[in-house]
């Protein structure tokens, strides 16, 4: 009856119904939440992000950097602005390319989904918990879920394992997709939390508390990269897109470096500052540069109290390093609840890049973020849910 069961309604599984059923085939998706596409909906604020401009391979992390190039290039970003437009969704560009619904509604996005599905006649069942994948001696696949009370089974010639990763548990994540790889035998790549604030403890916790709510554009870098972007001090540690963005490279242990004032010097403006004005406070100059909250709290650090022209060669020493390189060492992170996605998963020389069927199990199939690829904050891992949904939909 069914050319395959999608497990996971949500973006990629989506995308994966859509596109079967534009070449005649009938799916059938299982999805455990109320309703489908629940992490799309809550995604950019109930905004959604839905791709990003300038998505590439080089913005996503994996043991095999490579691997996501055959499906971006079988499904651009074009390809998905052209679908999305199709259905009346026209993108607006915010920043750093991500692309929004110019409604502001990610529930856009769910709906033209739900209503493709209906119109190619595929089945969505809400409330569906799959408890087990099993090969029949046919070749094919058993699969047992759980509607309601009642438990059932399908006997299909393939199996999409769309059904996420781990954060946001209320939303039904779950590390489904990962015992079902490793019950045929394939290899799941260390995980982590993605995309997620960092935690500081410590004697400096109290000083990063104080100045919660408090942004600022910086440059956030470790020996591997750096983001120039906003940080957001907050009661626990630091959030904000930068911090979010340097998580998905950090390590426990490790140090991250934040350049307060990335695009100036902050001797420069000292220079020339005291040519005008010598007298002029510290203080003043940073409570020009940031908010009045945060120079105030840099009294703990650097002498703010002094004139321009009376900060002496270790003064300024000490005003630059803090300025241009202060380092932070995280304790940890916010968890799975916090983060945006998870890192690690189904390990990518499993699977074929051109189909992303499972080399040693035909017929079964892993999109999305199940996979070991994981994109940058802002639209990145939308495209690589709409883009492996994509191949899969042309394999099954």
């Amino acid at each position: 009856m069914y050319h395959a069961v999608i497990i996971g309604g949500g973006a990629c599984g989506l995308m994966c119904a859509v596109q079967a059923g534009y070449l005649g085939k009938k799916v059938l998706v299982l999805e455990k939440a109320d309703k489908p596409g629940a992490k799309i909906l809550i995604s950019g604020g109930g905004r959604c992000n839905y791709t990003n401009l300038y998505a590439s391979a080089t913005n996503f992390i994996s043991e095999n950097e490579h691997f996501c190039k055959s499906a971006f290039s079988q499904f651009t970003v074009e390809d998905t602005i052209s679908f999305f437009e199709t259905y009346g969704i026209v993108g607006t560009e915010k920043t750093l390319g991500q692309l929004f619904p110019e409604s502001n509604k990610a529930k856009d996005i769910v709906d033209v989904f739900v209503n493709l599905c209906h119109d190619f006649d595929q089945t969505i069942l809400c409330n569906a918990e799959v408890k087990s994948v099993e090969q029949t001696v046919k070749g094919g696949f058993k699969v047992i879920y759980t509607l309601g009370t009642k438990t059932k089974e399908v006997e299909v010639p393939a199996v999409v394992v769309a059904s996420g990763g781990l954060p946001v548990q209320k939303m039904g994540a779950s590390d489904f997709g990962l015992k079902v790889a490793r019950n045929f035998g394939l290899r799941v790549t260390k995980t982590a939390p993605a995309l997620v604030p960092l935690t500081v403890t410590g004697k400096d916790a109290d000083w990063f508390a104080a100045l919660s709510g408090n942004s600022i554009f910086c440059r956030v870098s470790n020996s591997k990269i750096s983001f120039e972007e906003n940080i957001l001090f907050t009661h626990w540690g630091l959030s904000g897109p930068s911090i979010l963005q340097i998580s998905s490279y950090w390590r426990p242990g490790e140090t991250i470096e934040i350049d307060m004032l990335p695009q100036q010097s902050i001797l420069d403006l000292i220079d020339s500052e005291r040519l005008t004005n010598g007298k002029k406070l510290l203080l003043s100059l940073l409570a020009h540069l940031y908010s009045k909250k945060f120079a105030e709290a840099l009294r703990k650090y650097l002498p703010v109290d002094k004139n321009l022209a009376s900060l002496s060669k270790d003064d300024l020493y000490q005003i630059e390093h803090f300025i241009h390189h202060f380092e932070v060492k995280p304790a940890g992170d916010k968890g799975y609840d916090r983060a945006e996605v998870m890192r690690g998963g189904v390990a990518t020389d499993e699977l074929s890049s051109k189909t992303l069927e499972a080399k040693k199990v035909p017929g079964l199939f892993f999109g999305g973020e199940c996979v070991d690829v994981t994109g940058w904050l802002g639209g990145y891992n939308f495209q690589w849910a709409w883009a492996s949904g994509f191949v899969i939909a042309q394999n099954i």
